[in-house]
């Protein structure tokens, strides 16, 4: 989310321009219904020191972290001018070693020069796929392709869209984070109004590449104070599904926020906000990923000690255990 409100302050586009995002297709589903979800509540335990230091970058953020034995992360970092994805390699998801940049945008196409970032990694039969951000100006989200994690074939246009003129979603989506269930895709994503208000969407694919919107978008509004919401984590387990999501107040402050669902559409927040306790992540915590775990499910998160909308947040990566508790 971060990375979006850069964009978010830069000119409108013209007219055409937004008609021309508003062409996906829109219809009505949900997820596979969940009926066996018990009364929990969630408890929250982070390491007290980032598994992912900044140096020698300025920020580094928004990790995607799946485990194909070993873990591997897709995560942001940023040089002073440009959002890079790089990855990263752990046996146990705390001791990270750097692979270096393996994703930068391309000026020449429509991705511009600002980002290729804040995305979401799968791997499925031993091929890789990473939805992530981009674009010129209003932020659309993009797919790349790679057989090593290392080499990547990004297809030629976005696969995701703003939506039309006076749409919740009109001025850019961001922040994807898509699972799979069965054979369709699932792409939970930021968006952004004329008004900067930025709330939670909830996309349909058979192939990972050709979207339906859900009609009745968003799943997750905005609160009235504060600076919107976005950077949605969505996973299966203990009978619901779960979302850790950003809220971002109005002086940039962020926390994180959990809600639960049967059908993942209509949500209902649980529990109390997330917080950093330690220096480092003081004033930001954002950017979840998660990854189940048996009982307990892995999380990783961005943080700051610098509440600034875009960069510069001395940003690192953290970890830490969610549980559930009766």
């Amino acid at each position: 989310m971060g990375r979006f409100s850069h964009a978010g302050r830069l000119a409108f586009v013209t007219i055409s321009f937004l008609m021309l995002g508003g062409c996906g297709r829109y219809g009505d589903f949900a997820l596979p219904r969940l009926a066996d979800g018990r009364n929990v509540t969630l408890r929250v335990r982070l390491d007290p020191q980032p598994v992912i230091q900044r140096e020698p970058e300025i920020d580094v953020l928004n990790p995607s972290v799946v485990r194909s034995n070993p873990f591997f992360n897709l995560y942001s970092e940023f040089d002073g001018r440009v959002w890079h994805t790089a990855l990263a390699e752990s046996a146990d998801g705390r001791h990270w070693t750097k692979k270096g940049r393996v994703l930068s945008p391309d000026a020449s196409t429509w991705e511009g020069d600002y980002i290729a970032a804040n995305g979401s990694a799968l791997i499925e039969n031993s091929k890789w796929w990473y939805w992530y951000q981009s674009g010129k100006g209003i932020p659309r989200i993009g797919l790349a392709r790679s057989d090593d994690g290392i080499h990547w074939r990004k297809d030629p246009q976005p696969v995701l869209l703003p939506g039309p003129r006076g749409s919740w979603d009109e001025r850019g989506v961001a922040d994807p984070y898509v699972l799979k269930l069965g054979s369709e895709f699932y792409i939970y994503y930021l968006g952004q109004n004329r008004a900067r208000q930025q709330q939670i969407g909830l996309a349909r694919s058979e192939d990972g590449v050709h979207w339906m919107k859900l009609r009745s978008n968003p799943v997750m509004e905005a609160p009235d104070s504060g600076n919107g919401i976005g950077e949605p984590a969505v996973w299966q387990w203990k009978g619901w599904y779960w979302m850790l999501y950003t809220g971002r107040g109005k002086t940039e402050q962020r926390e994180l926020f959990a809600a639960r669902s049967e059908d993942g559409v209509h949500w209902v927040r649980v529990g109390k906000p997330i917080r950093g306790t330690e220096a480092w992540d003081s004033q930001v915590i954002c950017d979840p990923t998660v990854v189940v775990d048996g009982d307990v499910t892995l999380l990783w998160f961005g943080g700051g000690d610098k509440p600034r909308p875009d960069e510069h947040l001395d940003g690192q990566i953290g970890f830490g255990v969610i549980e559930t508790q009766p």
